[in-house]
């Protein structure tokens, strides 16, 4: 997520607090509120994740972020979003084993992904693997949303992106390895070699950070597209499709590729100031949320301490300059680096390229998506908002010959 530095924008209108009652016959038609990008507005109630801008915080299931980061996997965290609770060690068995089972691509969808051009966008080949998985009788896709559907479509996504990663690179497309947990499996399928302990703990942290995040852009287009009884796969493919904007999830790599732009703390000073005072995007900075530091941020900036120092000091260099210089130029505007930042360092650290960046927050994601589908499913009702018409009324038609 970005955040361009400039005083333009929308400046979402007040709700009315008072109601005034119409005395004739007739009701009276409900005001219409409409703020840009749906911002204020509750689309759904929800016991999975609690975003709270003001505090900093973000719960899952009643547990903060910070006591789940590094002391938890995200087979653990998947649980809890699935059943509500964390598991005890035969419910974290039983589902490993479940993920196992499900490690396996047809090779129809084997033989799509070797279809695909070289160049295509990790993304574009993650939609579309997972698509043509979904097409497929033998998926077990159909019908109402399940959690069995719900962990069927999470251990896949890191298979499918793997596969993609290997064939275009020219490489043997790898099958799994039973005794390796999520992130493990997924660094494995990418390498061919067994991932360094750092990176396991790094990765994890990371899918357990990303896991969920409230109603977000592609997490309220899943639940759309689950309110039309529609299937688990439609609706996250859309998802996908969502998280892939730059607006929301692609940005990762453009954090990286600011830090290269920049080069040095010595160079920060002056570059940054010339990007705000220009009007343009700080990669990494400022979310639509949070009015205070990013808790997740917080998380992954230590972790990218740990994993790469070098690195880091470039990060925090950056970070601590361009902080001063919001403050400075733009007073009251509350802008801290957000998810993002620290994300492109510690993915970088762990050996992955900048394009696998957003693909690898789909796989972290698809736990809170497919969360949200069954939440949604359990007490559906068809989301369908309006929309403020400031077109023309009451042309007058003329036939086309008279035109």
């Amino acid at each position: 997520m970005s955040t361009r530095i400039s005083d333009t924008g929308n400046t979402p209108q007040k709700e009315n607090a008072n109601v005034t009652t119409n005395q004739s016959s007739q009701p009276a038609t409900p005001a219409k509120v409409n703020k840009g990008g749906l911002e204020g507005i509750v689309a759904a109630i929800t016991a999975i994740s609690l975003v709270d801008g003001t505090a900093g915080r973000l719960i899952y299931r009643g547990y903060n972020i910070h006591d789940l980061a590094t002391t938890s996997t995200f087979e653990e965290v998947a649980h809890l979003l699935w059943f509500g609770h964390l598991p005890n060690q035969q419910e974290l068995s039983d589902l490993h084993e479940k993920f196992v089972a499900q490690r396996d691509v047809p090779e129809y969808v084997l033989q799509v992904i070797r279809g695909l051009p070289t160049n295509t966008d990790p993304m574009d080949a993650l939609r579309t693997a997972a698509s043509a998985w979904g097409a497929l009788k033998t998926s077990g896709i159909g019908g109402k949303p399940d959690v069995h559907q719900a962990i069927a479509i999470t251990a896949r996504l890191p298979l499918f992106m793997a596969a993609f990663d290997r064939h275009r690179h020219g490489k043997e497309i790898l099958t799994s390895r039973a005794e390796l947990g999520h992130a493990a499996n997924y660094l494995y399928l990418l390498t061919g070699e067994l991932p360094k302990n750092e990176h396991v703990r790094g990765l994890n942290s990371y899918l357990v950070l990303l896991a969920d995040h409230g109603m977000n852009a592609s997490t309220f287009t899943a639940r759309i597209v689950a309110s039309t009884e529609s299937d688990i796969v439609s609706s996250l493919v859309a998802a996908i499709g969502a998280l892939k904007g730059p607006l929301h999830g692609g940005a990762p790599s453009k954090v990286q590729d600011m830090l290269r732009e920049i080069g040095s703390i010595e160079n920060s000073e002056q570059w940054l100031r010339d990007a705000i005072t220009q009007g343009g995007r700080l990669m990494g900075f400022g979310h639509r949320v949070y009015k205070t530091k990013d808790p997740r941020a917080e998380e992954l900036r230590e972790m990218a301490r740990i994993a790469d120092p070098e690195e880091f000091k470039l990060s925090y260099g950056v970070e601590e300059r361009a902080l001063a210089l919001l403050e400075e130029l733009k007073p009251g505007r509350r802008l801290y680096t957000n998810v993002e930042y620290y994300s492109s360092a510690l993915m970088s650290s762990i050996g992955l390229s900048g394009d696998l960046f957003t693909p690898t927050f789909a796989i972290s994601r698809s736990a809170g998506w497919t969360a949200h589908i069954l939440e949604q499913v359990s007490n559906n009702r068809l989301i369908r908002p309006e929309a403020d018409y400031t077109g023309p009324q009451d042309l007058t038609f003329v036939p086309l010959t008279e035109r």
